[in-house]
């Protein structure tokens, strides 16, 4: 039985968050201009992901070379939705009731990746739930940097204090951010 995939994040009527890890130059520069700058590369692929844990994985809490600064990443709902809705898998899937050979044309084509990875506990360790991280790029990353951020903070001073009250055996549960099961139409889980 496959996993099952949830989208957990923390929004509101109008915004949804998603978090990015970046080395400080690139961060400081988002957080002063409210977008990101000149350092940050609109020619590759950024990948967002709107659960924290997800991040914590991927970044290391902060630790990692080049991902030393958490930004947590407020954007239009509407854009997220069509981001969502306009996504084509990382990978093919026998059961998308497509073939090989067009989801070939369809990743060729698209500006935005889905992949639902297992999300994580404080730890790191897998849970029984997939949460997932997109990616943008051309059109889509352009449309994120220029319209579609609301505001950008950096995080990562919170996420020090939450890995050092984690390593010292203090629980941080009740400390992490209150994400909830985002509401969107099951098709778009496949």
């Amino acid at each position: 039985m496959e996993d099952k995939k949830e989208i957990r994040a923390i929004f509101t009527e109008n915004t949804i968050r998603v978090y990015q890890a970046y080395s400080p130059m690139i961060a400081e520069e988002a957080v002063i201009k409210g977008t990101f700058g000149e350092h940050f590369n609109l020619n590759r692929m950024t990948w967002i992901k709107p659960s924290f844990l997800w991040m914590m994985y991927r970044c290391g809490w902060a630790q990692k070379p080049g991902q030393e600064r958490v930004l947590a990443i407020d954007i239009y709902r509407e854009a997220f939705d069509e981001i969502v809705c306009n996504a084509v898998p990382s990978s093919y899937h026998l059961e998308s009731g497509i073939s090989a050979e067009e989801w070939k044309q369809a990743v060729a084509h698209s500006d935005i990746r889905c992949q639902w990875d297992p999300e994580r506990d404080i730890y790191g360790n897998p849970l029984p739930y997939r949460s997932i991280q997109l990616g943008l790029r051309g059109k889509a990353v352009y449309n994120y940097v220029n319209h579609w951020i609301v505001q950008i903070s950096d995080i990562t001073e919170y996420v020090h204090n939450l890995l050092i009250k984690r390593n010292s055996h203090i629980s941080i549960d009740k400390l992490l951010p209150p994400e909830k099961v985002y509401p969107m139409s099951k098709g778009l889980f496949n």
